[in-house]
């Protein structure tokens, strides 16, 4: 094949994709919406895509991005004269290397047993895979049901000797509120316990604001990491995000280093070996041209944004605002009993060209959580919110004239009997075709679906879920055509 034949064919396989810019897809990309921003990243990112990372001695180049970024995002975050950190691959990285730190400094100490993550149910679900791939029990913290903010009594009451690390969100991903960052971390410092903050989401954005209602970041006692992501609302390509440590300790215990085998010595600062430094480079060139007076533009008029479409949303009849929204993320809920169903919601915004993301409702001690449709709004989305609110209130419209998604109760019924660890791949495959998803094809309105997995128990809708994925990624070796 030709180049143009080739870019031709990789322009024809995005047709069916969700777009990138405009503001209309309002979870998964960032667009800041200023011209000339991605043809920098996208040179930059060139420059720089056959550079190896693994080796900065090799490529000292490498040293010097990462050493600025790290240094930019530490002086932004409250750092301290012995701040470190880490340039990842993203958020669930950065995620994942703060929860090894802490095992690893928990294991040092000498404890003995499982190590415990005590985790806010809100809090990304990147910590529950941390947990899962390092061996460490998860201590589930319930939130309030009103404000969706962690209970900080109940973080109390979990620490002892088997807490290994205190997470805290700034803001939460599923409804975009700060947790009392300062009142958890001064209990967990009292109990010996580090405490993370993710503000993979908000970091870039919440110290650009002058309405922040508390400190969240490294300047609060007992914080001992915070993870940011530069592919968020640093507007870099994906992935780069930060991951940063108050002390040098804390960085090498997620470090990994041998010279255990005939070949070169290998030190690893994150999970990778092979480390693209393409990603770094762009993010490094969109810091340097947007500056602080640049983000600090842009936050605030995407904050202006936010505060008037949760205004404007709260007005529509039949929903509601969840929490205090702190920075760029909203989650609408139904209002009442005979409020709008945020399922069929998220289907009638799909149909006008909007991608708002449904999140099922959710049961804890204390209070259940609503299902909500989550909104992440950007620098591209700032100014659309006359044009959202527009269709948000014809979609609400329309969503209450449609009879509400109810799972079907036999399946329901039948789910209940089956262990999803003995499910082979074949009987996924079955009861996903019952359930009108069956070889990786998705129905036109997905409210019916979603329904279905909240009713399910949530072992069996884990397991259906992986199904879908495994049916999406099925090549076939008989494909015609080029291959």
């Amino acid at each position: 094949m030709s180049p143009d034949e080739v870019l031709a064919e990789l322009t024809a396989l995005q047709a069916g994709d969700l777009p990138t810019h405009g503001g209309a897809t309002m979870a998964y990309v960032y667009d800041s919406g200023l011209a000339g921003l991605e043809e920098l990243a996208a040179a930059a990112q060139a420059a720089f895509q056959w550079t190896n990372a693994l080796d900065p001695t090799a490529f000292p180049s490498v040293a010097r991005l990462e050493n600025d970024l790290v240094g930019a995002a530490a002086r932004l975050l409250g750092g301290g004269p012995g701040t470190v950190g880490t340039l990842t691959s993203g958020g669930t990285e950065s995620c994942l290397l703060a929860v090894l730190s802490a095992r690893e400094t928990w294991r040092a100490r000498g404890r003995a047993g499982r190590p415990r993550l005590l985790l806010p149910v809100t809090a990304h679900a990147a910590f529950r895979k941390a947990a899962h791939l390092f061996d460490l029990d998860v201590v589930d913290v319930p939130v309030d049901p009103t404000t969706c903010r962690a209970v900080p009594t109940a973080v109390a009451g979990a620490l002892d000797e088997q807490a290994a690390l205190v997470v805290v969100s700034a803001p939460s991903y599923p409804h975009g509120v700060l947790d009392p960052v300062g009142e958890i971390a001064a209990l967990a410092a009292s109990a010996g316990v580090p405490c993370h903050v993710d503000a993979c989401i908000g970091g870039w954005i919440l110290p650009f604001l002058d309405d922040v209602p508390e400190p969240f970041d490294l300047s609060v006692d007992g914080v001992t990491s915070l993870s940011v992501d530069l592919h968020k609302y640093g507007y870099a390509p994906k992935g780069v995000s930060v991951l940063l440590t108050a002390t040098p300790e804390l960085r090498h215990a997620h470090w990994f280093t041998t010279a255990g085998w005939p070949g070169y010595p290998v030190v690893n600062p994150t999970l990778a070996g092979t480390r693209p430094a393409g990603p770094m480079a762009a993010a490094w060139a969109v810091h340097r041209w947007l500056g602080d007076d640049g983000y600090r533009e842009l936050a605030r008029r995407t904050r202006a944004a936010t505060v008037a479409l949760a205004a404007g949303a709260s007005a529509i009849e039949g929903l509601r605002v969840v929490g205090t929204p702190v920075a760029t993320l909203v989650a609408l809920a139904q209002d009442g009993a005979d409020g709008v169903d945020v399922l069929n919601l998220a289907d009638e915004m799909t149909a006008r060209g909007w991608m708002l993301q449904p999140q099922p409702p959710f049961a804890q001690d204390g209070g259940d959580l609503p299902p909500t449709l989550h909104l992440t709004v950007t620098g591209a989305t700032a100014g659309r919110v006359e044009a959202l609110l527009a269709d948000l209130t014809e979609a609400a419209r329309a969503s209450a004239a449609l009879p509400r998604p109810v799972a079907d109760p036999d399946l329901v019924a039948a789910a209940a009997t089956i262990d999803p660890v003995t499910l082979t791949v074949a009987e996924v495959d079955a009861l996903l075709e019952v359930a009108g998803v069956g070889n990786g094809r998705l129905p036109e309105r997905m409210a019916p679906v979603h329904a279905l997995v909240s009713a399910l128990p949530r072992p069996v809708a884990e397991r259906l879920l992986a199904g879908v994925l495994a049916q999406v990624y099925r090549p076939s070796c008989t494909r015609p055509g080029r291959w």
